[in-house]
């Protein structure tokens, strides 16, 4: 059986053993297709370096293909375009019309937005191939491509083209793929598709459909993969589809299909993935239709109206993968045999009405939701640890459904029900025994109360004295920051809720969207899994995290599921879904960013023809910065309890084709640890401060640390220097001696010295560039407690000028701005604690243009600076004397996490 993969795969093969019988080393001998060649290379705008104008094309222009001195092949997928060519890309083609044995042209993914010209029927009799995927193609299909009757693959998908599919295209009698999916094309498939004889891949996906599908399709017996998903099809499913003996794959969901699945389903004996969910089809399974498909590894059924019971049969199929319900109004109790022989597959059943006891027959299931059913009895132990089991009927369960639910839907069926374990009681919990002993529980409360009031006394002496102790001995302000540890283990039963986790994707999906994840695919090795570029079926481009369990530990995959499961920000990145059928490798799926991370988008190669780097404006910079601020707001002040990220750093922070940031690297997060009132009581009772020191130091599951980090990132923006935020606190204190000193808030000059060489600013971006400075000083306060809230940075950040005019103003309006709560005294309050514990501009070393180098040769150890006066001079020195008058300390709410 071929599969999906390898039936779009076909397409290429041909193409290739074609190509491989190409003779290249005959140069070029029409004259009129080497003008064609010229003409092309001008109006397209490709670069020297692709199509050298002095070369000879056939040996030494990339993707041209020739034979006997002719162009018989075309590809320039992906190729950039010269920087003038970029400013207005146009479907400037005309030139193809002169190479009449051209067979195959390859633009996916190069720029060609326009429509395709009519001429392309009539001028391009030899072709064969034409791929045209991803140009931002616009207009209506030409009804000419019908005259082009040697074709064999036409890709148009993911596209912007609109109107109906042309009647002639019906005449394509060679056709052996058609991919049309992903564009805007409306009204009813013509009839003349069935004319297609030869189709073997039909792809008419996520356009505008709308009327009944075609029962012609039916009669397409060489068809293997058939996708018409994403439309509006209504009317029921032609049952002439049970003919297609051949297909592999089969998607129609996302419509409005209605009826039941057709009885001649059975026919379909080489079925591998059947998806018709998210339609309103109904009624019950033909009883022995699934007996036949013997093939089959996915059936997603979810988000209909299906009734009755499930054929045994699901529950013991070898292959099958996936097997998604949900939804639906389905019943029945589960099997009580199960497969051993079977693979791992995934399993939802949510949002239906199975009830009865839990089976053995969930075992061969390495993922399972089971929520939102009416499953009674105790859990048994293959089923609590990867079991989704939310509003059921469950013993020992927690968030399971009321007594009365439970008991009326048992009763309605003439069945018992359990009491949830409990016989003689009325409710999970015994309320009438609670009530009896509420004065017995009165009285142990006071007693034990008194009893851990009295320990807890001796114990904050015994840590008073502990901590006046090492604050004998420990110099003032010691460590720069926290260092990064490992987070701690995943909550017992921890439990994720899969229905609000994106799709469930197959291995064979993910084999075909990466290419058997090869090694060109291959983002980078990261921490907690490889990361690899795909593109899914439906062309949305993913980023796809490879998890070996055998090297990496479960519970970091499971932490980072239960974020998900939990969290929605468009600050975050986009998570589309997962994969968790094999046993010891799990797959994470994500969208991709076309402009990748802030360390390698902060400079980029120019694609012009001219070699260099090229770096992002300032306007983008604050862009950036604001919109990580934003992401990190999210999980400090909107996230209850509060979310620390713990790996905030240039390459966390993702953008997308706008820069718009999606903050990424999230294996990390964990809740906030520790008392949160801690610093207002070490403040209040005036012990050491290396009380605080703890927290900067091994303790990372803090806000404040999340807030150290955003200051590297930061100071990373204004002097791009690349690796200061992913350095540790002892490779990048060096470099902060040399840096902090040159940002002060008397001074704007001072931060030209250590300001990017590349930024391009006047004096009115320049105070930006020098706010931003200023608050990336606050946030590397060496005290936790002395950072400021992310909440307060943002406010900063969207209001630069505010910062460092206000700043300087008359002593009366600085007052006014540092009023206890206001965001500008929180910023200012923290960056003159800062300013004190910053070493003052070294005498014989001047800020080094290499400062990135000296990150990978500082070894030394964290240690607090000298105080003394920064470049202010007197005047500076003279005003710090008095800034707890001008800036008060900061107030209480800036030492714990906001709840609002």
């Amino acid at each position: 059986m071929v599969g999906r993969r390898s039936i779009v795969s076909f397409g290429f093969l041909l193409l290739l053993l074609f190509e491989s019988t190409l003779e290249k080393s005959e140069p070029l001998s029409s004259h009129t297709e080497r003008t064609a060649l010229l003409d092309l290379r001008s109006s397209l705008g490709l670069r020297s370096r692709d199509w050298p104008r002095k070369a000879e094309p056939c040996s030494s222009w990339r993707g041209v293909r020739c034979l006997n001195g002719r162009v018989i092949g075309l590809n320039i997928s992906g190729f950039p375009r010269t920087r003038l060519s970029r400013q207005n890309p146009q479907f400037a083609v005309n030139s193809l019309a002169n190479l009449t044995l051209l067979s195959s042209f390859n633009a996916s993914n190069f720029l060609l937005p326009g429509a395709i010209p009519d001429w392309f029927g009539f001028r391009m009799a030899a072709i064969q191939v034409l791929d045209l995927r991803s140009c931002s193609v616009n207009g209506a299909i030409p009804s000419s491509l019908g005259n082009l009757t040697n074709l064999t693959s036409l890709y148009l998908s993911k596209n912007n083209l609109t109107g109906k599919i042309p009647v002639s295209l019906g005449r394509l009698l060679r056709l052996s793929i058609l991919d049309l999916s992903g564009n805007s094309l409306n009204g009813s498939i013509p009839a003349s598709i069935a004319s297609l004889g030869n189709l073997s891949f039909l792809d008419l996906s996520s356009n505008n459909f709308t009327g009944s599908i075609p029962p012609g399709i039916g009669t397409l017996v060489m068809l293997q993969y058939l996708n018409l998903s994403g439309n509006t099809f209504s009317s029921s499913i032609p049952a002439q589809f049970g003919d297609l003996q051949n297909l592999g794959d089969l998607d129609l969901s996302f419509n409005t299909l209605s009826g039941s699945v057709p009885e001649d389903f059975k026919g379909l004996r080489n079925l591998q993935n059947m998806r018709i969910g998210e339609n309103l089809l109904g009624g019950s399974l033909p009883v022995d239709l699934f007996a036949t498909l013997t093939q089959l590894q996915s059936l997603v059924l979810r988000h209909n109206g299906f009734t009755g019971s499930l054929p045994d049969v699901l529950w013991s199929m070898p292959d099958l993968r996936l097997l998604d319900v949900s939804g639906n109004n389905f019943t029945g109790m589960l099997p009580n045999s199960s497969n051993t022989n079977a693979i791992s597959a995934v399993l939802n059943i949510s949002q239906n009405m199975f009830y009865g006891g839990l089976t053995p027959s969930l075992k061969r299931f390495s993922s399972i939701d089971l929520s939102g059913n009416y499953f009674k009895g105790s859990v048994p132990d293959h089923a609590r640890s990867n079991a989704s089991l939310d509003s059921n009927c469950l013993q020992n369960v927690s968030s399971q459904r009321t007594l009365a639910e439970c008991s009326s839907f048992y009763a309605e069926r003439g069945l018992n029900f359990d009491n949830f374990g409990l016989p003689n009681s009325a409710q999970p919990s015994d309320a009438g025994n609670s009530r009896k002993s509420n004065r017995t529980t009165i009285i142990l409360a006071a007693v034990f109360g008194g009893l851990g009031f009295v320990l807890l006394v001796m114990l904050f002496i015994l840590l008073v004295a502990r901590t006046r102790k090492r604050g004998a001995t420990n110099q003032r302000g010691v460590g720069v920051g926290p260092v990064l540890h490992k987070g701690s283990e995943p909550p017992p039963g921890l439990v994720i809720n899969f229905s609000s986790l994106g799709d469930t994707f197959t291995y064979q999906q993910l084999l075909q969207a990466t290419g058997d994840f090869s090694k060109t695919n291959l983002i980078k090795h990261g921490h907690s899994g490889d990361l690899f570029r795909g593109v899914l079926e439906n062309g949305i481009n993913v980023v796809i995290k490879r998890i070996d369990l055998r090297t990496i530990k479960k519970e970091a995959y499971l932490l980072e599921l239960d974020f998900f499961s939990k969290t929605s920000h468009t600050r975050l990145v986009p998570f589309l879904g997962h994969c968790l059928e094999n046993e010891h490798e799990k797959f994470l799926i994500y969208k991709f960013m076309p402009n990748g991370d802030l360390s390698n988008s902060l400079y980029r190669n120019n694609s012009s023809d001219d070699d260099g780097l090229l770096s992002l404006d300032w306007i983008t910079r604050l862009k950036i910065a604001i919109g990580a601020a934003e992401s990190l707001c999210y999980l400090h002040h909107e996230c209850t309890p509060p979310l620390v990220h713990r790996d905030v750093q240039a390459s966390s922070i993702l953008l997308d084709d706008k820069f718009e940031v999606r903050l990424g690297s999230l294996r990390e997060v964990c809740t906030q640890e520790g008392d949160t009132h801690q610093n207002r009581i070490t403040r209040l009772l005036r012990l050491p401060q290396s009380s605080e020191q703890g927290a900067s130091g091994p303790l990372t599951a803090i806000c404040s640390y999340d807030v150290y980090c955003f200051g590297k990132v930061l100071l990373e923006l204004v002097t791009g220097k690349l690796g200061v935020s992913a350095s540790s606190d002892s490779q990048v204190k060096e470099w902060l001696e040399n840096v902090l000193p040159y940002i002060s808030i008397y001074d704007m000059e001072l931060v030209t010295k250590i300001v990017d060489p590349s930024l391009i600013v006047d004096e009115d971006l320049l105070e930006e560039v020098w706010a931003m400075a200023i608050v990336a000083r606050s946030c590397l306060n060496p005290r936790p407690s002395r950072r400021p809230l992310m909440r307060y940075i943002l406010k900063a950040l969207e209001n630069p000028l505010k910062v460092v005019r206000e700043e300087n103003s008359s002593s009366e309006k600085l007052r006014t701005a540092s009023s206890r709560g206001s965001w500008n005294a929180a910023l200012f309050g923290s960056w003159r604690h800062s300013s004190l514990d910053v070493t003052v501009i070294p005498a014989a070393s001047a800020y080094r243009a290499e400062g990135a180098s000296s990150l990978k040769q500082s070894t030394g150890s964290q240690g607090s600076g000298q105080s003394g006066q920064t470049g202010g001079g007197e005047r500076s020195s003279s005003r710090r004397r008095h800034s707890k008058e001008i800036f008060p300390e900061p107030s209480e709410v800036l030492e714990r996490p906001d709840h609002d």
